[in-house]
């Protein structure tokens, strides 16, 4: 088992989305992207998939203690801290849910053709413009640097 796989299974076990991992790493003045975190999370056969470094985990683990239980100053109780995730996965899938209802109920929206001016009388050309003169070609001797000698 590796980091990779540790950090995996502790972001399922505590039902973590990526941008409270972020916030997390934050806590320790550990900065990381989205991005980075989530080649951590890829299959091991993807071409962006890398490898999670001790210090990544060590880092997360870190400002995990501190996420859960909260600062000597400031404790936390760490099943409220659980509860919160959960109760705000929950709230997040169901509005997710009701607008995926609500955009499949909801008629599609007619097309609009854009408007074009009307006509007015017959179709005129403007045959005034110049014509432009074909591109003048010359000839030129390429030298590539080399002196040939005959």
């Amino acid at each position: 088992m590796n980091n990779n796989d540790v950090f995996k299974k502790l972001r399922v076990a505590l039902q973590l989305r990526d941008d409270q991992i972020v916030d997390i790493l934050q806590l320790v003045d550990f900065r990381i992207s989205k991005a980075e975190l989530g080649a951590f999370f890829r299959a091991t056969d993807h071409p962006n998939y890398m490898e999670c470094g001790d210090q990544v985990l060590r880092n997360f683990l870190n400002g995990l203690v501190i996420h859960l239980r909260g600062t000597k100053e400031n404790p936390t109780n760490a099943m409220d801290v659980i509860e919160k995730n959960r109760e705000a996965i929950k709230q997040n899938t169901e509005k997710q849910h009701n607008e995926r209802i609500a955009s499949e109920n909801k008629p599609a929206a007619p097309k609009e053709k854009p408007k074009r001016p009307p006509l007015k009388g017959p179709k005129q050309h403007n045959n005034n413009k110049p014509k432009k003169a074909p591109p003048v070609v010359e000839k030129v001797k390429f030298s590539n640097g080399k002196n040939k000698k005959s």
